[in-house]
């Protein structure tokens, strides 16, 4: 055992045969050692092998009912480790040890993904090396094979350049990652201690140098967008000669490359396509940034007398993600970490180009990981968020992020919610609502139901989130997302410079049309009230729903009169346009002068419409006004306003706080992002992270014979302190 009998070659290539028999050999019974020259072989297989569907599946199914006995899963990951050391030599590296670390990786991908997308129960996927089997303890010392091959991944990927001899292998690497860091489908919604992610603790259990390099690199990656051609010389599946493939004889028309993921990542021109590895990359670091490793406590797990998940849950806590601390504390390498906060701790903080950085999101925020990677920077660190308020071209980010919203019809709830909270963090800061006043937009060629011209950017921003609060309710009907526009909306209030006409106009009619929503509610309230009086156990239940509907329509109704008595308050001089729309809609404010949760903000309001009416009747000719007299009366009084009258209420500011169970949204949003995007499809039998529909049949959204249920997570729980 362990010797591999000669077998012929052509012209000094391998024959059909021998690969035939080398991957056969892989997948049967038979175990090999890791000292068999079987591996070496097995490894410079020419990467222009072809098998059919049918063939791949049954090696699969023959090698995941072999792999309890020949642990060949472990030892070709032993190898693909082996490889990537000589791959990070200093000195130069043969094309072949590449194109052995290629094929180790496609063998390991391949069959590590059906392994894990086939498991029933517990996975097994027998990764340790058996006690008889002579492991070169120099090379593999104390290490798990898991910590090993996770070890050598990410240190390729964190010191290896992208280059054209090493594209296909950074790409098929992070392919890897994505396959190995998928045992958290197997997962449910919420982390807890019974879960089985052997390559991700890997993964975080890294020295944190390494860590930091990787987080650094995988962001590089996403900001270089590199169209890297690939080397044809290396990659003989990418030649012009005319060798013929291995099983190619067979002449099935729906034969597929084994490697699969040359389907979709070579053109027909050789090239790489256009920014796979900084999609991939920014996938692989969001799994990486929000894992959960959940870890029991240490007198529960000594003592537990139930495994109840109430008790599993609070008797358990989260271990420290160190990618997250990676991220969190990256600095912009403009800047010295001394200046910043007066001690050198540089060698702890990743250093990025903030600038590009910036800019890259800016052309990004069209794709959801961009907007979720864009939400961790500037929920978590802090040195970015900074970065970003002092930046004066602020349209570069808020511009593709308002138009998304105004496309709501067209984004998923998810994406919906990540792009208001990202606009509710950047509100918290007043220079920000001052800043984009500023800014003035000479147009806005997709937005249609208007023509803009010379708007400020903070005016358009007022138009999307009130158009986002009129869709939300005759659409979605979502309270949360209801909320964040508002809120987000009432931190700008006291800042609001110069508000335009037509962003004036719309947020007295929001008022309107709320106010008419719950007057129609009450009238329904009243109207059910009084039908259901001879059944009082009815009456009962319908009264309590429709009050809370009602009440939730007047915290609407308040925060709307909160946002309109901040700008009179404190920003009324400078916004003549606010004082006209609220002057020409004067009347929708009437039926609430006594209501009790409305008198005193209603009363300041009246307070600002005297004194102008005053104004306007002591001036007032014969004839009738145009806007532009109306307007220019209202600009002049502005000038001598004091505010005379005024109640004075505490200005509201709402702050963004995650809840203390994020993941339990992000992690299978996360995930969904990832199976959208990563090109190859995964058993939908076998995912436990979130809902999917099993009635659709076919390949859909990376999903095997599924859709996903965009929306149907829990929402993404944060607090709103006022």
């Amino acid at each position: 055992m362990g010797s591999v009998p000669s077998t012929p070659r052509k012209s000094g290539t391998f024959s059909p045969e021998t690969a035939e028999y080398l991957i056969g050999t892989l997948v049967d019974s038979q175990p090999f050692p890791l000292s068999s020259e079987f591996w070496q072989k097995l490894l410079e297989l020419p990467l222009n092998v072809q098998w059919p569907a049918r063939r791949v599946q049954q090696a699969c199914e023959l090698l995941a009912k072999n792999n309890c006995r020949t642990r060949h899963l472990a030892k070709i990951l032993f190898h693909l480790a082996c490889c990537l050391q000589q791959s990070v030599s200093s000195s130069g590296v043969s094309p072949l040890v590449y194109k052995k670390a290629v094929n180790a990786v496609y063998f390991s991908s391949i069959f590590l993904k059906y392994l894990i997308e086939s498991v029933q129960g517990d996975i097994q996927l027998y990764l340790s090396i058996e006690d008889n089997e002579a492991v070169p303890k120099d090379v593999l010392g104390d290490q798990t094979i898991e910590n090993f091959v996770m070890r050598n991944v990410l240190n390729f990927i964190a010191s290896v350049e992208v280059s054209p001899d090493t594209f296909l292998l950074h790409l098929e690497l992070l392919n890897f990652m994505i396959i190995a860091m998928s045992t958290q489908l197997l997962c449910g919604s919420s982390p807890g201690p019974n879960d089985v992610n052997p390559f991700l603790d890997a993964a975080m259990a890294q020295d944190s140098s390494l860590i930091g390099s990787v987080v650094r690199r995988l962001l590089l990656n996403f900001m270089m967008r590199s169209d890297v051609p690939f080397n044809r010389a290396t990659y003989s599946i990418l030649s012009d000669g005319s060798q013929s493939s291995v099983l190619q004889r067979v002449g099935s028309a729906a034969a597929n490359i084994v490697l699969f993921p040359f389907s979709y990542l070579v053109s027909s021109s050789g090239e790489g396509s256009k920014g796979p590895i900084a999609d991939i990359s920014i996938h692989v670091l969001l799994v990486l940034v929000h894992y959960h490793k959940c870890v029991m406590s240490e007198d529960y797990a000594n003592n537990k007398s139930s495994t109840s998940d109430f008790l599993l849950k609070e008797n358990s806590h989260f271990s420290e993600n160190p990618y997250c601390k990676a991220l969190e504390h990256a600095i912009d390498c403009e800047l010295d970490r001394v200046d910043i906060e007066g001690n050198a701790h540089s060698a702890q903080h990743i250093k990025l180009p903030f600038a590009l950085l910036f800019d890259t999101l800016g052309i990004c925020l069209a794709d959801e990981a961009a907007v979720l990677l864009l939400y961790s920077l500037l929920q978590g660190n802090s040195a970015f968020l900074e970065y970003v308020l002092v930046r004066t071209d602020l349209d570069t980010l808020l511009m593709p992020i308002l138009e998304a919203l105004y496309n709501a019809s067209t984004r998923t709830a998810n994406q919906i919610y990540m792009l208001l909270i990202i606009l509710l963090i950047l509100s918290q800061d007043s220079s920000f609502n001052a800043s984009i006043h500023k800014l003035i937009l000479t147009g806005v060629p997709w937005y249609k139901e208007r023509l803009l011209h010379q708007t400020s950017l903070g005016s358009f921003m007022v138009i999307i989130l009130i158009r986002t609060v009129q869709y939300n309710l005759s659409k979605l009907r979502d309270v949360y997302l209801q909320t964040t526009c508002l809120a987000t909306l009432a931190n700008m209030a006291p800042h609001v410079h110069r508000l335009s006409a037509y962003a004036s106009q719309r947020l007295v009619s929001l008022f309107d049309m709320l106010s008419r929503k719950y007057n129609k509610l009450a009238e329904h309230k009243d109207n059910k009230l009084h039908t259901a009086k001879g059944n009082s156990f009815e009456g009962n239940n319908l009264v309590e729903d429709m009050s809370t509907e009602l009440h939730i329509y007047t915290d609407f109704l308040r925060l709307v009169l909160e946002i309109i008595n901040a700008i009179l308050t404190y920003a009324l001089p400078r916004n003549p346009e606010v004082v006209y729309a609220i002057m020409h809609r004067q009347e929708v404010f009437q039926p609430f002068k006594n209501h009790p949760r409305f008198n005193e903000l209603i009363d300041n309001i009246y307070t600002v419409l005297d004194f102008f009416n005053s104004h306007m009747d002591a001036q007032r000719e014969n004839g009738d006004w145009s806007v532009n007299e109306v307007l220019q009366v209202i600009t002049v009084n502005c000038r001598s306003w004091r505010g005379d009258g005024m109640k004075m209420f505490t200005q509201l500011r709402f702050t963004y706080e995650q809840e203390s169970h994020p993941e339990e949204f992000f992690i299978p949003y996360v995930w969904q992002l990832v199976l959208s995007h990563c090109g190859f499809s995964f058993n939908t039998g076998a995912i436990n992270l979130f809902p999917v529909d099993l009635q659709t049949e076919g390949l859909e959204n990376g999903v095997v014979g599924s859709t996903l249920q965009n929306g149907d997570f829990d929402k993404p729980e944060y607090q709103l302190d006022p």
